[in-house]
């Protein structure tokens, strides 16, 4: 019968070098996430989702579902930490990014109390345009709540604290920001009247839709291969995910396409700033997804580019 090889795990800081833990008679197939289980046993305030462990201190963070006998150390591994700070659950995350925007917004529209002057608190615009701004902004939120809850499904169980405010700041800046000029007494309507409002009206439809649809592919993927294996997207029936013809990232085109078609819908310029702005961080998403598919995946599609067809 043969013996059973224990590790030896010891956790150093990845900055000072010091020894913060040493673990003795590890399983041979124990996983990184069962370490930072007994890590935690000796600093209680460091829960597992706080903690980032690495083979090198500016190497990549290991995965939970990394095994140690399958890692390139000998039976006495040295694993690097470092605290990721406070952690909050997904559903503080949502309702923090998602129903700020929501609330913020609404507050405009309704012209609460010193937003603007004393005599238009409470009133509506005459502005049609106004109103179906708000429908959209509001079905747009409601639709990331959904799939937030529903559809997506992420693969880490907590988010940092700090990084919740920063995106928070971002949204709820931006939501306050463009509500106040489009829901403003002297608010100008577009240009082109009623045929600029519908036909960006019936684009930004799409455009949700279609996020909402490759949305959906994707969870379904994921739930197909199940969580280690690894599949890229491709299209299905559905004609909204033939764009995977195309882009590797369509949700992200779908996306800017919306915020494009409403910042057209409204005419307002600080609505163009915030696609602008959007558009490049989803840009840059997405070449580093389509760089991952072209490298994991020999036989990736060379056609497709990572957000705009043909194009970038």
């Amino acid at each position: 019968m043969s013996r059973t090889t224990f590790f030896e795990v010891e956790v150093l800081d990845g900055r000072t070098r010091q020894q913060l833990c040493f673990l003795d008679k590890v399983e041979p197939h124990a996983t990184i996430g069962e370490i930072k289980s007994l890590f935690h046993k000796s600093y209680q305030q460091l829960y597992p989702a706080r903690q980032d462990l690495k083979l090198h201190p500016k190497g990549k963070s290991l995965r939970d579902d990394d095994v140690l006998q399958n890692l390139p150390v000998g039976t006495t591994a040295t694993l690097y930490f470092r605290d990721l700070g406070p952690q909050v659950g997904w559903t503080m995350v949502f309702l923090a990014e998602y129903f700020g925007p929501l609330f913020i917004y609404l507050l405009f529209y309704f012209r609460a109390p010193y937003i603007y002057s004393h005599q238009d608190a409470f009133t509506s615009s005459p502005h049609s345009v106004v109103t179906l701004a708000c429908a959209c902004h509001t079905c747009h939120y409601i639709k990331r709540l959904i799939e937030t809850i529903f559809v997506h499904r992420f693969s880490h169980g907590t988010m940092p604290l700090r990084t919740i405010v920063r995106n928070c700041v971002y949204y709820w800046a931006f939501s306050a920001w463009l509500a106040f000029y489009i829901n403003h007494p002297l608010y100008t309507p577009p240009s082109y009247g009623d045929m600029q409002v519908n036909y960006a009206l019936a684009i930004f439809v799409l455009c949700e839709l279609g996020n909402f649809s490759i949305h959906v592919a994707l969870n379904n993927l994921k739930a197909e291969g199940g969580p280690k294996c690894r599949k890229f997207p491709h299209p299905t029936k559905n004609p909204f995910t033939w764009l995977f013809f195309f882009v590797s990232c369509p949700n992200y085109t779908y996306e800017v396409g919306a915020w494009a078609s409403f910042s057209v819908m409204t005419q307002c310029l600080p609505v163009a700033l915030f696609t602008f702005l959007a558009f490049i961080q989803m840009t840059i998403w997405a070449k580093g997804k389509h760089k991952t598919y072209s490298r994991e995946f020999k036989d990736y599609p060379h056609l497709r580019m990572p957000i705009i067809p043909l194009l970038l």
